[in-house]
């Protein structure tokens, strides 16, 4: 990379410290002929991958290898790109400012479907063809892993091949046979045949999907006996065994999440059954208390940062989350060291923990009651009652807490307009709390803030096969929220209905699917998931051009007999499961905390950790 040219193109692009890589922390390694080249691809600008706690855990792990040198690639932002278009400047590693076209591996992580043209356009700008088919020898591999590739038949023509499940082992195994492939002097296919029986290794270009003429799938099969006809997940076993860094990169400029991070365990055991996480991540596996203690001491003084962030699906339910707080306080208070505990659950929200963490510094808080009924509370299996609400904000509100963010969906299975009012009717009641408290214990301005979200429906969930409402049925309830919230103290945000009908095109996608999103990309859809950037006009062309119906994927109710685009994939709760959760929800029934006793999802079957 030309140095002179670089700082050129710099200085005329928003954010350049997005673009120079040589942060606190960074790995800087001798480049030599047998070392191992890894891109780590976050689809997103710097900001939001940077607070990515994957993407360091990854970068730490493969660095500390010798013979593997990993480096950061983000989505550069329109104006870099059209800068380095311009100037013929290839996509480039932050650390070398090498070019990732002369890399081994390029890794994506899906963290988001609505990322995925961002994908292309990063391979584009790295100058490595855009089809799996017409890559050679000269071209690194472009791998994908994370949470969206539990289905991976939209990228797929793009993607060489998939990683489903946890990173940390898989990918040593992917290098070690690199390596090995590598020493022999083989052609691309003989290293994707060798990692093809790797457990967690998906393939595409080794199986086929057939088709019924109503477009839904006839059979998916492999090319050959050889391949494995399902793909079993990966998971680590051990947490507290598993890689975590000591170290993180310190960022230039602020990030989404400028803090430590400390994963304090794996999986949930709750049950929601919107919710693709729950699933997938099973069984829960815990770091132990005093594993965390040491990361965090380590990771305080490697950044700097003022802040420790507990990270999970639902950090409450951590089993020794009161012994972990309390530690963490008493270690941090003096130093003015923050701690941020986010995805609280109301039901067991315990007033000491809000009050130990109020000594250091307040943050808002946040609870997601999703639904703003108890019955569509319960066909969702949130397993949560308004009294939880109303208990836990009177509490905060006593303890001097004025500013609360609500989380809901619209959208939800069997919902009602009675049950969007319900969502207006609950803000109301959180108001009317805070006025009830007398004065002189009241701090603060009152600031409540209602956000609803367009419910998308997932693979591996028991609504994989529900339709989603229609565009107009989205509007139609955020026009009746918006009519009756109607209180300055009260603020209502909702999601793009637009953008959550795409979501759930490519959430539950097939490998035709793959067209449409090139397509889209070539008419300058990228950055999909920013809003202002966001061109539904451009996606509903490409769709015609493909001649793909969207709503067939969007909006059309499935059977339980039709093969699914992702039941290949073995994530170790069984389908017999997820549809007997379907039709309970049906009926507005509970299913216990597995916490609390086994409900059969399956997973122990294959799986161990946790209270499995």
């Amino acid at each position: 990379m030309d140095k002179e040219l670089l700082e050129k193109i710099l200085n005329r692009v928003e954010k350049p410290a997005r673009y120079i890589g040589n942060e606190l922390n960074i790995v800087k390694k001798n480049i030599t002929d047998d070392i191992v080249r890894f891109a780590f691809a976050f689809p997103d600008v710097y900001e939001v991958g940077m607070s990515h706690l994957g993407m360091h855990i990854l970068y730490n792990l493969l660095n500390s290898k010798d013979d593997i040198y990993c480096e950061r690639v983000f989505a550069p932002w329109i104006d870099m790109e059209e800068e380095m278009r311009k100037n013929n400047v290839s996509l480039y590693a932050l650390e070398s400012k090498d070019s990732i076209k002369n890399f081994d591996f390029i890794g994506f992580t899906l963290q988001y479907e609505m990322s995925y043209t961002n994908i292309i356009n990063m391979i584009d700008l790295a100058g490595v063809p855009i089809l799996s088919k017409d890559r050679n020898s000269d071209d690194p591999f472009i791998i994908a892993g994370g949470p969206c590739a539990y289905n991976p038949e939209p990228l797929v023509g793009i993607i060489d091949f998939f990683v489903i499940g946890e990173g940390e082992e898989v990918t040593l195994e992917i290098i070690e046979l690199y390596k090995k492939w590598k020493k022999d002097g083989g052609d691309r296919k003989d290293y994707l045949e060798m990692i093809s029986n790797v457990e967690g290794i998906y393939v595409p270009q080794f199986y086929k999907t057939n088709y019924n003429e109503d477009g839904t799938i006839e059979a998916f099969l492999p090319l050959d006996d050889k391949y494995p006809s399902k793909i079993k997940k990966r998971i680590v076993e051990k947490l507290d065994e598993a890689f975590f860094p000591d170290k993180i990169i310190v960022p230039f400029i602020e990030t989404v999440h400028d803090r430590v991070m400390l994963e304090i365990f794996r999986g949930c055991t709750r049950g929601c059954r919107f919710c693709q996480a729950g699933i997938i991540y099973r069984p829960v596996r815990e770091r132990s208390v005093d594993k965390l203690i040491e990361y965090a001491r380590k990771l305080i003084e490697a950044t700097g940062h003022e802040e420790i962030s507990l990270s999970s699906l639902s950090t409450s339910d951590y089993s020794q989350i009161l012994q972990l707080v309390n530690r963490l306080i008493e270690e941090y208070k003096d130093k003015k060291i923050g701690l941020s505990l986010p995805s609280l659950r109301l039901d067991s929200f315990p007033l000491e923990v809000i009050e130990e963490i109020q000594k250091v510094r307040k943050t808002g808080l946040t609870f997601a009651p999703e639904a703003g009924t108890q019955r569509l509370r319960d066909v969702i299996n949130k397993g949560i009652v308004e009294e939880d609400l109303i208990k836990s904000t009177k509490e905060a509100f006593s303890s001097g807490w004025s500013t609360v963010k609500l989380y809901f969906m619209i959208g939800l299975p069997t919902e009602t307009l009675d049950d969007v009012l319900g969502i207006k009717d609950l803000a109301y009641k959180v108001k009317d709390i805070f006025f009830k408290i007398p004065k002189e214990q009241r701090k603060g301005n009152l600031k409540v803030t209602v956000s609803t979200s367009c419910f998308v429906p997932k693979p591996f969930t028991p609504f994989q096969w529900y339709p989603q409402d229609s565009i107009e049925m989205f509007y139609e309830k955020i026009d009746l929220l918006k009519n009756n919230i109607k209180d300055n103290k009260i603020t209502y945000n909702h999601h793009d209905p637009k953008l959550s009908y795409l979501e759930a095109i490519l959430a539950r996608g097939d490998r035709r699917i793959s067209d449409v999103l090139i397509r889209a990309w070539e008419k300058g859809c990228k950055f999909d998931g920013w809003g202002d950037k966001f061109n539904f006009e451009k996606w509903i062309e490409a769709f015609e051009e493909a001649g793909i119906d969207p709503d067939f994927y969007a909006s059309r109710k499935r059977s339980y007999e039709e093969i699914l685009p992702w039941d290949f994939i073995d994530v170790g709760v069984s389908k017999k499961y997820l549809i007997n959760e379907n039709e309970k929800a049906q009926k507005g029934e509970l299913t216990r905390d597995c916490r609390k006793g086994c409900t059969g999802c399956g997973i122990n079957k294959s799986f161990t950790g946790g209270v499995c």
